[in-house]
């Protein structure tokens, strides 16, 4: 924690600091965001980058279709369904617009967004290998790296990674698949079942009784004694950045078809939970390029781990932490849980990213509860956090003229994978506390 003369500085010259050490729900609305054609500047990648990723992605579906049965139906490519919730829409009390959930809680292989950005790295350093050791040419059929002898080869390497828990599992069990030594270095509030399906896909845990940012490291430093180690750096990895980024166009080519139309006169609302930022830094990229103008994207984090939040609104990114105003980075939201963002991300999108909320550990089981008894849907906590963006961005002034014709989007982040019994105990939790705020 800083020292109190430094923190009472730090709050006299940004008072919003003030709300965040108070702990409850709030929002702030970017008073520097740009027009779309400027502000995607910042980030140093292109809509060819993504392009790249997305074509990379095709060349290795039919493995993925081949390792995965679960992606056969679609190919092989990873991609979640967008449905529209009317009846969690009137229980929000939304009179206007449309709102919609992107299922990303039920992407295949590792059940979350992290399956996006994760599981796109991973195959990306299997492609540079396998294509510098001959194994593979331009034009193959990617199945081939399906075959034992391939696996064997990628059993010479490893990849190593620092998670809360999602991204451990897209990486732990694409690498394992591959054939690479997998390591994921897990901070102390990841989910015990997490750990578990790692090692049972032969990945190798390591625990830590600290938070995110210590096995980051840890990760980080196992890379670096060995060179055969490729590490995922969720703080700074573009090539994570530009899978999640690869949504955008998908999202786009879905509410085409869906007939939701996007544009000046129907802006679209996305509400993206943040952790350290990459997963919706990369997506609200994808947004951008996508749509422009015309999208709006609001990152929600937990009122106890607003690193994003935090890191922007001063302009010290990664140079400040939570636990440094005194904030103890402790959430039920274990996917959100850190407490120093990503520079790179804060960076890069520090002009695209319209507004920031928070939301109680409470409220997200509230939330989750609420889905759950109205849509039948159910998430993890986390994956809910971007339905508190919401009512913020009702109230702004801003965005008034045109909201009774606005397409609200929340980007369900994950749950299809958790436990039927954790899952059940997170559904009774919420209807307790809708029960106790009705009485």
């Amino acid at each position: 924690m800083l020292p109190t003369p430094a923190i009472a500085a730090l709050r006299e010259q940004f008072p919003l600091i003030t709300e965040l050490m108070a702990l409850q729900p709030m929002s702030w609305f970017n008073p520097r965001i740009a027009p779309a054609a400027e502000g995607l500047d910042d980030v140093g990648l292109t809509a060819d980058d993504v392009a790249q990723a997305s074509a990379r992605l095709a060349r290795f579906a039919p493995y993925l279709a081949q390792a995965f049965p679960q992606t056969q139906a679609s190919g092989g490519i990873i991609e979640s369904p967008v449905v529209p919730l009317p009846a969690m829409q009137a229980a929000l009390g939304m009179t206007s617009g449309q709102l919609w959930l992107k299922q990303d809680s039920h992407l295949p292989i590792s059940g979350s967004i992290k399956a996006r950005g994760g599981i796109y790295e991973v195959l990306k350093h299997a492609e540079m290998l396998a294509l510098d050791a001959g194994l593979l040419k331009e034009g193959d059929d990617y199945s081939v790296l399906a075959s034992d002898a391939v696996r064997a080869f990628f059993g010479q390497y490893a990849i190593a990674v620092g998670s809360t828990g999602n991204l451990g599992l897209s990486i732990g069990i694409m690498s394992a698949r591959l054939g690479f030594r997998a390591t994921v270095h897990m901070s102390a509030d990841a989910r015990q079942w997490k750990k578990d399906k790692l090692r049972a896909h032969g990945v190798t845990v390591v625990e830590y009784a600290t938070d995110y940012s210590v096995a980051v490291e840890a990760g980080r430093k196992q890379a670096e004694g060995d060179p055969a180690c490729h590490f995922v750096d969720d703080e700074n990895s573009h090539d994570l950045f530009l899978g999640y980024a690869v949504a955008g166009q998908r999202l786009k080519q879905q509410f085409e078809a869906a007939g939701v139309p996007v544009d000046a006169d129907h802006p679209l609302f996305v509400y993206l939970p943040c952790g350290v930022g990459g997963g919706p830094g990369g997506v609200a990229f994808g947004l951008k390029l996508a749509f422009g103008d015309c999208v709006h994207c609001v990152f929600v984090e937990p009122t106890h781990s607003p690193c994003m939040l935090l890191g922007v609104h001063t302009g010290l990114h990664e140079q400040i932490s939570v636990q440094e105003i005194g904030i103890d980075n402790v959430t039920a939201a274990d996917g959100l849980a850190v407490g120093r963002p990503s520079g790179f991300v804060g960076r890069a999108m520090q002009r695209l990213i319209d507004g920031y909320a928070t939301v109680t550990d409470e409220e997200l089981y509230r939330l989750l509860a609420t889905l759950e008894q109205t849509q039948g849907l159910r998430l993890e906590p986390s994956a809910v956090a971007g339905f508190a963006g919401i009512p913020p961005v009702l109230a702004a002034p801003q965005y008034q003229q045109n909201l009774p014709r606005a397409t609200h989007l929340v980007w369900g982040t994950g749950g299809s994978m958790v436990p039927q019994e954790e899952m059940a105990a997170y559904v009774a939790r919420g209807r307790a506390l809708l029960a106790a705020g009705a009485a």
